[in-house]
């Protein structure tokens, strides 16, 4: 497919977290090759966040490392506000980081396998980091009437994620967004959306699992992280009206 930019970016400054791969790394590519300089977060110990601005630099793009772990109370803040340092600035903070908690999806009966420990690590990372780094980008970006998007699930939805906690955490995401666009407005809006199925190694899919779940979308598509991307570049910078709401983006999953 041939690649074009929708929008001209240049002097738009723009932290992504959680952008090592997937929906993550395909938006700061986006937003990158629209012109903005961005600063892509990672966890400090991942090689592929290193290898990803490495190789964003040598398409002559402008990015910068933004190492730091979302989740992490006093390190969020610290990561956020260097970035924003960094950038000179921030129009556009996009909360993607999260972890599933697991390798396997966790039943929905096999409650014995939700442990405590599962609940802490996918709240605080999921949940609470989004709110920790919206917090903290705040001053900049209502100074700048800038944006924020999160990436919520189809999970939330009432459907089943990876486990129950997951599940839970990306409702919460929800109700977030739509609380922050209250507390932010009218400076800063702040929209979400909500994936279905990523071609990434977010999980371990069997080749049935995969299968199964493109059989189970309309277009019997599987989204790319472009796909979403696109989508999170329109919410930021496609329509200045629109705050507080959830755009499904699952290749018409939730409707089977």
């Amino acid at each position: 497919m041939k690649r074009y930019v929708r929008y001209e970016l240049h002097g738009c400054k723009a932290l992504v977290t959680g952008a090592a791969s997937g929906i993550g790394l395909g938006t700061a590519t986006m937003l990158a090759r629209s012109g903005a300089a961005v600063a892509i977060n990672f966890l400090p110990d991942d090689p592929r966040g290193p290898e990803a601005v490495e190789a964003l630099c040598k398409e002559g793009l402008n990015v910068i490392a933004a190492p730091g772990q979302v989740g992490k109370p006093g390190e969020t803040e610290a990561m956020v506000e260097k970035a924003i340092a960094d950038l000179g600035g921030l129009d556009l903070l996009v909360n993607n980081a999260a972890t599933p908690g697991v390798r396997k999806t966790i039943p929905v009966d096999r409650l014995d396998m939700v442990s405590d420990e599962l609940w802490e690590e996918i709240l605080q990372t999921n949940l609470i980091g989004v709110f920790r780094c919206s917090r903290a980008a705040a001053p900049a970006l209502k100074a700048s009437q800038g944006s924020i998007v999160n990436t919520a699930s189809i999970a939330a939805l009432g459907l089943y994620g990876s486990s129950i906690p997951y599940t839970a955490a990306k409702a919460g995401v929800v109700n977030l967004t739509r609380n922050l666009a209250r507390a932010l407005a009218p400076d800063v809006r702040v929209n979400a959306i909500a994936p279905g199925g990523v071609d990434s190694t977010w999980i371990d899919w069997t080749p049935e699992q995969r299968k199964r779940s493109v059989e189970r979308t309309l277009l019997k598509k599987m989204g790319r992280p472009s796909d979403y991307a696109d989508v999170i570049l329109f919410l930021a910078f496609g329509n200045e009206t629109i705050t507080g709401e959830l755009i499904v983006v699952d290749a018409g999953k939730t409707l089977q």
